[in-house]
Formats: structure tokens, sequence, C-alpha cells
């Protein structure tokens, strides 16, 4: 590992993953919300050198996109953006997650993720051994939260769900744990952003 990643102990962590291209207000909001409604030290975004669910095409650099990730963190203490999947070697976010672990074992990593995100699960690699490697929080966006509800993860892991009141404490819980936020919804998507600059 780098300087700017060592070794923890005993930290709440949030993980936010994703291309951030660009980064934007949604990406601070979903942050702000974990950091207060799951009792955690930090929130970690994870800026993807190329999501394999997304194409290449349009994407800008990936030191482009950390250097506009950066400025929309820089006023938040508790937010850190990293390249962490390129100095790990890793594609894939359940790789990505169980390199997190071996290097920092006594760690708490929570995955943060949008509902459009918990829809779209299963099309990620090793969907199910991610859910049941790490607690996971899904904070609510407008107009996905039926679908996320009633999509396969939500109904497998259905057992799993912590209420919302019992949130602050998903970073001790054992995987599979997970908790649906819902939040103040903030409509803004990259896509959005980059199709409005065209």
């Amino acid at each position: 590992m780098t300087r700017a990643t060592p070794r923890l102990t005993d930290r709440r962590i949030g993980l936010l993953g994703g291309s951030f291209n660009p980064a934007h207000a949604g990406h601070l909001h979903v942050s702000l919300e974990a950091l207060k409604r799951l009792d955690l030290d930090e929130v970690w975004w994870l800026v993807s050198p190329q999501n394999p669910l997304k194409a290449a095409d349009g994407m800008a650099s990936l030191e482009r996109r950390l250097a506009g990730a950066r400025a929309i963190a820089a006023p938040h203490k508790r937010l850190r953006v990293t390249d962490l999947e390129r100095v790990l070697g890793t594609r894939y976010t359940i790789d990505t997650v169980r390199a997190l672990f071996q290097h920092h074992p006594k760690a708490r990593f929570v995955w943060l993720m949008g509902a459009d995100n918990l829809r779209q699960l299963p099309r990620w690699k090793g969907w199910a051994a991610l859910v049941e490697s790490i607690p996971i929080a899904v904070i609510d966006r407008p107009g996905f939260a039926p679908a996320a509800l009633s999509g396969a993860p939500a109904r497998r892991y259905a057992k799993a769900r912590l209420a919302p009141e019992a949130s602050r404490s998903l970073s001790d819980r054992a995987a599979p744990a997970w908790t649906f936020l819902y939040t103040r919804l903030n409509p803004l998507s990259a896509t959005a952003i980059r199709n409005h600059k065209t």
C-alpha cells in the first residue's frame, strides 16, 4: 500500500466506488449522509480506472476524474479521494474489497451504493460474494427505490436487512447485512451532467 493508505485499526470506513465521470454533488450527498447516519470515521471515494460496466468511450482520464473529485471533496476532512484500484491492480469491486480486507484486517468497511446500483447489482462480478463479504448501505435515489427493493438482491437477502434506525451499527455487523436509507433525494447524475455539457 502507499503512504496515503496506512494500515488502519478499528476505523469505520465507507467505500464509494465509481467512475466519478465527473464527481458531483450527488456523490457528496451520499457520502455526507453515510458519515452521519452510519457513524463512520471516513468515506473513501474509489475512483475506478475503468468501470467494467461502462464504455471507455467518453470516459475522461483517471487523472482528470481524480482532480475533479478532489476539488469537490476538499472542504470535507473526512472524505478521501483515492485511486486504490489502480494501486491494488483490481478491476472488480469484489476483488477490491477482498484486497482491502487483506491489507486492513482491523478496519470496519461498509460498501456504499445508490439505489440504482442495488437494482443492477446482479450484473456485477461475484455480486452475491460481495454481499456476503461486506456490510452494505444503499442510499435512495429519485425513482429507484421501488425497483431496487423488489429486485433479486433485496429479495434474496431480505432477512439480512437492518431497519434504518439500526443503521449506526452496520459497520459492526457480520455480512450479509445491509440497510436502505431514505434521504433528501438528490437527482444529480454524472450522465446528466455530461449530457448537459454537450
